[in-house]
């Protein structure tokens, strides 16, 4: 597994990460009353907050993409 996750993408897959699954939590805005919408929230949250952390995205592999620099 090599990185592919530069400094600006990682940090913008965190944010949205954190904020994915802490909203459905807070239940801000109300839209996340809806079970569906509130789990697959987490999920996705989860999914970037994941990758970022991990430094290694696997649909970016399939796309030939790499923000990474070294």
């Amino acid at each position: 597994m090599t990185a592919n996750l530069g400094t600006l993408d990682r940090a913008a897959r965190l944010i949205l990460g954190l904020v994915l699954f802490a909203a459905p939590l807070l239940n801000v805005p109300a839209i996340w009353s809806n079970t569906v919408l509130s789990f697959g929230s987490m999920v996705v949250g989860l999914i970037l907050a994941g990758t970022a952390l991990v430094r290694f995205c696997p649909l970016y592999r399939i796309l030939g993409i790499s923000t990474c620099k070294l």
